[in-house]
């Protein structure tokens, strides 16, 4: 993919029309004063770092659960690496690089306990009353759950990074207002009711690149973490061309290089190769749908911060790679069977005895209330816990607890 270097945002400090601007924000659901020495995108992104949900992020599990080893990503560190990709594509496309590292900071914070294993449990015990989605998780913490502030619920986040942090895949529902990827969650549905975030549109290009960052990093370090468990091989990463084109690249030039150097050497040449296809492809897109404001990026009728489709092919390789041969292997699979087992008692057992959640900050009041109030304050709970958390609660509410090793 050819970059225009020229069109680069590197250091100039320099703001794109088609960026959104700071200064012209659409605000918050309840008004605030501005900051003398911060922008709102500043102030949300320093919101966003402070909260319980970010810390909570250390303990929860990206792909291999927090005992398998102190070296594995956690959810944190995954969080910490998109929103670096991110800030590097938004200089690079001169974006507002404080909004794109907020979107990114706040991507995750609606994960469960134990991955997307949690996620697909507390779905499934949630079924009948709405289900479950890590997006509307997210949007509940910032909007809703944090109780830090003395004037609202929530982190009272500026429209720009609430959108961001709802339609950064791309529009929720179609003109004819359709869900684009089925029905939309009924959390989102509700919060727009009184803060419409235009869930038909797309959403700005920092959004747009804190998405393809999140992409990036985790087909990038998955695979590092794959390499380091020994659920992956060097023999493995030849069936995807690209990764073999990279490991050829480095063995050229570094023959006699230890192991941990030349999976270093890969990874790093695996990040700049698509950071620089996502923003050749950006550019070309910028020329041709010609933007003057961040209105027009989101009025567009396609998403601007992607893959070309060499690098989608690719990214799709790479994803068939992982799921193969590490989310789906047997080993792994064990264990996401012992994690949703521990998400499924729990719920059971917090919804027969609300009592139980005595950390909750509801639970005086939940008794009294019917089974869907009921079971979305225990979602809410589940949701929050950490990897740690919910093995060490199991253990005391349960004579067995699944062996996640």
């Amino acid at each position: 993919m050819t970059i225009d270097r020229s069109a680069l945002g590197f250091g100039s400090g320099e703001r794109a029309v088609y960026a959104t601007d700071p200064w012209t924000t659409r605000g918050r659901l309840f008004p605030e004063g501005g900051s003398p020495t911060r922008s709102d995108f500043q102030r949300d992104r320093d919101r966003i770092v402070h909260t319980t949900a970010f810390r909570r992020l250390k303990h929860k599990t990206q792909v291999f659960i927090g005992p398998d080893g102190d070296h594995y990503r956690t959810r944190l560190t995954h969080t910490i690496e998109v929103a670096q990709v991110a800030r590097a594509l938004a200089r690079a496309l001169k974006l507002d690089e404080d909004l794109a590292e907020g979107v990114a900071l706040v991507h995750d914070f609606g994960h469960t306990p134990f991955g997307h294993t949690g996620e697909d449990a507390l779905d499934e015990v949630l079924k009948p009353y709405g289900g479950f989605d890590h997006n509307a998780q997210s949007l509940r913490i910032v909007t809703k759950l944090e109780r830090r502030y003395a004037e609202f619920d929530g982190l009272n986040l500026t429209w720009e990074t609430l959108e961001g942090l709802v339609k950064h895949n791309g529009p929720l529902l179609t003109r004819d207002g359709e869900g684009t990827r089925g029905p939309v969650s009924q959390p989102i549905l509700d919060y727009c009711e009184i803060h419409d975030l235009e869930l038909a549109s797309y959403a700005g290009l920092e959004a747009q690149v804190a998405a393809i960052a999140d992409d990036i990093a985790y087909n990038t370090h998955d695979i590092d973490d794959g390499l380091r468990s020994g659920y992956l091989t060097f023999e493995m990463l030849e069936d995807v061309p690209f990764l073999a084109g990279l490991m050829r690249e480095v063995r050229d030039r570094y023959p006699h290089l230890d192991e941990d150097r030349f999976t270093h050497e890969i990874m790093r040449r695996q990040i700049t190769r698509m950071v620089e296809d996502v923003i050749g492809v950006a550019q070309e897109r910028l020329k041709a749908v010609r933007p003057m404001s961040a209105a027009d990026v989101r009025a567009a009728d396609r998403t601007i911060a992607t893959f070309s489709d060499e690098m989608a092919a690719t990214d799709r390789q790479i994803k068939k790679l992982l799921f193969s041969r590490i989310y789906r292997h047997p080993d792994i699979m064990r264990i996401r069977a012992g994690a949703a087992q521990i998400v499924t008692d729990l719920f059971r057992a917090y919804m027969t005895d609300p009592s139980l959640m005595k950390s909750h900050y509801w639970v005086d009041h939940i008794a009294g209330l019917n089974s869907q109030a009921r079971a979305r304050h225990v979602g809410d709970y589940l949701a929050g816990m950490t990897d740690t958390y919910a093995l060490r609660t199991h253990r005391e509410l349960f004579d067995h607890t699944p062996d996640l090793r």
